[in-house]
């Protein structure tokens, strides 16, 4: 049976339970809305390459999640997936991130029945060899795409330059020679060890009956618990980058940067969920667009509409970042650390403060509105050991000192390191 939670302050109300099998599952009801939302969620993503399964080490190569992910609307029957659930009035598509896979639709009718074919069709492998290697090709293009285009290479290049062992530092979707060795046989042992009930979660956020979503969970599941992996990232990472900076010429109009740190991350839990609250609040009070750093810049004509800060928590790392475009990163890059040893040396300003987490606040009642983000957030939250509603209880207690601490400690300008994308003939060089 299912647990009901009420967020009155919010006016929200969670639903969640874990089956018998391991599934963890959680519901947000919106009574009166005619959309609904479900996400099929596996705790497995690109950074999952090394793990340990029953007392042995199994290393698999760069892409399987990415490849699976590919492969899985592809059914039994002859069917695909994603066919078949956009002729019965759904909007299906999928993701696949460092740290994890998932698969999910919309739709305004035949909920239960897309909801099925979702749980079906997610639980059932089917590879041959044909259409695996017909899929090599594409993921290869993909690849070489990815390759050629800024915005993914500063990214990728940001994490190289922050992390030394950890997976997250390589592409999701691995590379053209690491593909080449995934087998039908590599999906379907990936496919049993990561997508059994105790490893995934089920999120869905509409007008729907939690109690008929966890029948249809049950109906169509393996009712048994499989063993959990535990993951392998490699050796701990020092506090400092790998190196400060990373620079490419490719064919964009203006120069593109992403600035960061990697963080002392917490594993798990009311801890994890706090750490990333008051990180982010720390980064909305310091860099967002309404913060004095950034309309200083905006007026100077260092940066324009386009920047923005955030973090992500993945495969047991916590970074930070911000980027956009500049005509001079570096100026940009020094002016943000000037940002933070200012505050570090005269404190929060209260009023700022005070806005900066009305801001906080406001932007998380608003993403309440969107299911398809919420059913993320709960994911994230299955995941990370917390529940995604307390957050706003959890930031109601945040205050300055704390907020100024995190800065203290892990926004420290010897962690930072940038990645630029110069235009051609402009740059210098990797």
């Amino acid at each position: 049976m299912m647990t009901k939670y009420d967020y009155p302050s919010v006016g929200e109300t969670l639903w969640r339970s874990t089956l018998e099998n391991g599934l963890r599952l959680s519901v947000i009801t919106k009574p009166g809305y005619t959309r609904c939302f479900a996400m099929f969620a596996a705790n497995y993503g690109g950074a999952d390459r090394r793990f340990r399964l029953g007392g042995e080490y199994i290393d698999t190569p760069a892409g399987v999640a990415h490849f699976l992910e590919h492969k899985m609307f592809d059914m039994p029957e002859g069917d695909n997936a994603m066919t078949l659930l956009a002729s019965n009035g759904a909007q299906p598509n999928a993701f696949t991130s460092s740290g994890m896979t998932a698969y999910y639709f919309e739709s305004t009718e035949g909920f239960y029945e897309n909801l099925e074919t979702l749980l079906r069709f997610v639980s059932t492998p089917y590879f041959t060899p044909e259409s695996v290697q017909k899929e090599r090709g594409i993921i290869g293009q993909e690849i070489r795409m990815c390759e050629d285009n800024p915005d993914y290479v500063v990214y990728d290049e940001l994490m190289r330059c922050l992390y030394a062992h950890n997976p997250i530092r390589d592409s999701v979707a691995g590379t053209v020679e690491s593909i080449a060795e995934i087998t039908p046989e590599t999906l379907y042992s990936c496919h049993k060890i990561f997508y059994n009930p105790s490893n995934m979660c089920l999120c869905v956020a509409g007008d729907v009956d939690p109690q008929r979503v966890e029948n249809a969970a049950r109906r169509i599941l393996p009712a048994e618990a499989g063993e959990v992996p535990g993951r392998d990232y490699g050796a701990a990472e020092d506090a400092l980058p790998v190196r400060p900076r990373f620079r490419r010429a490719m064919e964009v109009s203006a120069p593109q940067f992403i600035l960061g740190a990697k963080l002392d991350a917490e594993k798990s839990g009311g801890a994890l969920l706090r750490q990333k609250l008051v990180g982010s609040l720390a980064l909305n009070y310091l860099f967002s667009q309404s913060s004095p750093f950034y309309n200083r810049l905006y007026q100077q004509g260092l940066l324009n509409t386009d920047f923005s800060a955030g973090m992500d928590h993945c495969a047991g790392t916590l970074t930070v970042m911000a980027g956009g475009e500049s005509r001079e990163p570096e100026r940009v890059f020094a002016e943000a650390l000037a940002e933070l040893d200012a505050a570090v040396k005269n404190g929060l300003d209260a009023a700022l403060f005070s806005r900066a987490l009305k801001a906080s606040y406001g932007s998380r009642i608003r993403a309440l509105s969107s299911f398809a983000g919420l059913c993320s957030s709960m994911a994230e939250a299955e995941f990370g050991g917390y529940n995604c509603l307390d957050s706003f209880s959890v930031m109601e207690s945040v205050t300055a000192a704390e907020t100024l601490e995190f800065i203290k400690s892990q926004l420290r300008p010897e962690r930072f390191a940038m990645s630029v994308i110069d235009p051609v003939g402009r740059g210098e060089g990797a």
